[in-house]
């Protein structure tokens, strides 16, 4: 026996050096190559031009901007150099809704404001989840992941619900941008190296007391939260010196869509959210998704997808694309736009703005052929949502979507006047998630949402925050 499993074990090199690239291989597949004079006038081409730009399709008519139904939005946002399109965007749709009901001229909140305490809650949850992880080996599956995700400036609706509840809404002129909220790698580098070593000290206090008892474990329980505050002291330090302090209370002067004074009061963060938004932001919205991947009509939750540690998991009604276009266009009817997210860069041409699967012929260029569907592209990571916009307009044509379009946070100038367009066929391909108010979720829908959702893991290939 040992010598049947010795030779098994010896024969194991072999086996994979007769499944290595041989010369004879090699000679094989490079005949795929055939150096034509067309093949060496692509190679001098791709030598100094973007695959994109080559691909582009010169026979590709610009769609046109016309759009039944739009919902009433005034100005355009720029997320600059960061990962807070979830921000910019869960934003901007209480924004329109604010503008819409209380007659307003153009108006922002401060995306600053609430990013400075998605930063501090982010620490926590990860310096939380440290603690409650303390017992697990360090290359447990939970573990490896916070310390390889300690934080990011990424997100999701659940972001925005959670912390708007939390910590109110101000204008942006209570707390406007800095550099360092408009390009955050650096912050988020030394922050990230910060929380990694304040995870591995948390981790070392717990190591020493395994063992000495129950009475010993209330003990560590106080000394690991106190350890967690003076860490996040740190934190809130370096998000001070980096965004500024978020204020306290403000005075907001108010002029209606005219310009003219309206009134002028003292408000803080909670009681201006109440006043001029007052939506249920967590029980009256519902998150969508479609990923064939998993059954329709099933709840699901992922685990510590929250920005919050005592917030709520990202949970979503997964639904074919029909239903989800159904309460899309209901919502926008009713001139209420959405948060919506998709995998935004696939054939979309950033001169124009509009996402076609018709605007590059990538096969043409490459003498390849890309073949995989929606279910496919998800299973091999090859597509996922990653960048959240508001869903403001649809077009129908005889009772069906052909396009669409999304408020961007790209800067007015970015595409169709800050806007995407896109599609129906793009939008049944690249989009993935949208929110929308519960009252537009048909009656034979909204038995779903009772289920117990169903737990999916931190590293989902659907948890992929939008940046």
């Amino acid at each position: 026996m040992k010598r049947l499993l010795l030779a098994a074990l010896l024969a194991i090199p072999a086996l994979g050096w007769a499944q290595g690239l041989s010369p004879e291989v090699l000679a094989e597949i490079s005949r795929g190559y055939s150096g034509s004079a067309s093949d060496k006038a692509l190679h001098n081409a791709l030598n100094s031009a973007p695959i994109s730009n080559l691909a582009t399709r010169s026979d590709q008519v610009m769609i046109d901007t016309h759009f039944s139904d739009k919902v009433k939005t005034k100005g355009r946002t720029d997320q600059k150099s960061s990962g807070r399109c979830w921000a910019f965007t869960g934003l901007n749709v209480l924004r329109a809704k604010m503008i819409s009901t209380h007659n307003l001229g153009e108006f922002t909140f401060s995306q600053n404001y609430l990013f400075f305490y998605d930063q501090l809650e982010k620490a926590n949850l990860f310096l939380q989840g440290i603690i409650d992880t303390r017992d697990l080996p360090m290359d447990d599956r939970t573990v490896d992941w916070f310390f390889k995700h300690p934080i990011g400036d990424g997100g999701q609706f659940t972001g925005v619900s959670n912390l708007v509840t939390k910590y109110g809404l101000v204008p942006s002129e209570a707390m406007p941008e800095t550099y360092c909220s408009n390009n955050t790698s650096q912050m988020r580098t030394h922050i990230s190296t910060l929380l990694r070593e304040d995870g591995l000290r948390l981790r070392e206090a717990a190591a020493a007391f395994k063992g000495r008892g129950k009475k010993a474990e209330a003990e560590l329980e106080g000394k690991l939260q106190d350890m967690k505050k003076s860490q996040l002291k740190d934190i809130y330090h370096v998000l001070a010196i980096c965004l500024g302090v978020p204020p306290a209370e403000f005075e907001w002067t108010r002029y209606d869509s005219k310009g003219e004074f309206v009134s002028s009061k003292t408000y803080t963060p909670l009681s201006f959210y109440r006043e001029f938004v007052g939506a249920d932001l967590e029980g009256g919205y519902v998150m969508l998704m479609n990923d064939p991947c998993r059954e329709y009509y099933k709840v699901y939750e992922i685990q510590y997808d929250r920005h919050v540690y005592d917030g709520h998991n990202w949970v979503y009604l997964n639904l074919p694309m029909e239903d989800i276009k159904e309460m899309a266009i209901a919502s926008i009817k009713d001139d209420t736009a959405m948060y919506f997210s998709c995998d935004v860069g696939k054939f979309l041409n950033r001169k124009t703005g509009v996402g076609d699967l018709n605007n590059f012929d990538y096969e043409s260029l490459l003498g390849v052929s890309f073949g995989m569907d929606k279910k496919e592209r998800i299973s091999t990571y090859a597509s996922g949502s990653s960048h959240a916009m508001t869903l403001i307009a649809v077009d129908i044509r005889d009772g069906k979507p052909v396009k669409w379009m999304v408020e961007n946070s790209w800067g007015a100038s970015f595409g169709y006047k800050g806007n995407i367009i896109m599609t129906d066929q793009w939008f049944d391909e690249y989009m993935f998630r949208l929110v929308v108010e519960k009252k537009y979720v048909p009656a034979r829908l909204l038995g779903y949402l009772e289920q117990k959702p169903v737990m999916l893991p931190a590293w989902d290939p659907m948890f992929l925050p939008e940046e």
